[in-house]
């Protein structure tokens, strides 16, 4: 078959390295499909060469080869969670926000030229890959992902580690949501990042009117009052402001009459209809109960 042919006919003096990068994309595309589960061996000679072929030799050893992955480089880098790869994709990194940059006569966010500045380095010489999750792609026909080096760091968590990022997580897209929460704990408690800028202080819902802010903020209030509809639960602040909570969402999150009286902090992109003020929250990490009130 021709795809033990090329196996037979690999004798490379390579590193281990690039010998098991080689080996892995042959037997992927070559010997998978023509031979199904033929073994691949490895041995040296007394030269030290190293030597591949699916015959088995007295010397030679089983190659252990585990599915691969493809590689990528980047090719933009448009702010801190959204790249684009020499494939072409647009990649929206899954479950992270980071600060707006300046682009089309909007002003930058706090933080935003950082995070992106810190993504342009940490990607300059390296490639990477995606792992997915749930929802492969967004509205907006951006593919959705977590983004590894190729030192395999998730660099949406290294994002939120360096207080970068924020969480921003939409079920049912839910695979390293614990590490990131625990990130972001830390990140918080250490002050780092944005946690340490007056820009994202806590803000009482009753100042939302007095202030000029579209983007995410930290938001907090006492709930004086939980409504339900047949698609949101509202936890009433105010006759002026609240936080919603779509139904389909609810076994994720506590007891929800459990935050009735609390002073909550939310985490959000406050929306504003004349006078009242929303915000979506799709995660319990999206919600503090503030100690002592």
């Amino acid at each position: 078959m021709q795809g033990k042919q090329i196996i037979r006919s690999l004798s490379f003096k390579l590193n281990v390295k690039r010998c098991q990068w080689v080996c892995g994309l042959l037997i992927l595309s070559l010997v998978i499909p023509a031979c199904g589960d033929s073994k691949v061996y490895e041995w040296h000679d007394n030269q030290g060469s190293e030597h591949y072929s699916d015959r088995f030799n007295v010397n030679a050893k089983v190659l252990d080869i585990k599915p691969g992955y493809g590689f990528y480089s980047v090719k933009k880098i448009y702010d801190g969670d959204t790249v684009q790869l020499d494939d072409g994709r647009k990649i929206r990194f899954l479950g992270i926000n980071t600060p707006e940059i300046s682009h089309r006569g909007k002003q930058a966010e706090a933080g935003g030229q950082e995070a992106k500045d810190w993504l342009i380095k940490k990607l300059a010489h390296t490639r990477v890959r995606l792992e997915l999750d749930a929802e492969k792609t967004d509205k907006y026909g951006r593919t959705l992902a977590y983004l590894f080096d190729e030192n395999n760091e998730l660099i949406n968590l290294s994002l939120v580690q360096q207080g970068l990022a924020t969480l921003s997580i939409y079920p049912p897209n839910l695979l390293y949501v614990n590490e990131l929460m625990a990130a972001q704990k830390q990140a918080e408690q250490n002050k780092r990042g944005i946690w340490a800028l007056a820009d994202y202080a806590v803000m009482p819902f009753s100042q939302l009117a007095e202030v000029e802010h579209s983007g995410w903020m930290r938001l907090s209030g006492k709930v004086l009052d939980i409504r339900t509809t047949s698609r949101f639960i509202y936890l009433i602040f105010s006759s002026q402001s609240d936080a919603r909570i779509e139904s389909k969402w609810l076994p994720l999150f506590p007891d929800i009459k459990s935050y009735l009286g609390k002073t909550l902090e939310v985490r959000g992109w406050p929306n504003r209809r004349e006078a009242h003020f929303s915000v979506l929250i799709r995660h319990p990490s999206a919600i503090k109960i503030l100690p002592g009130l």
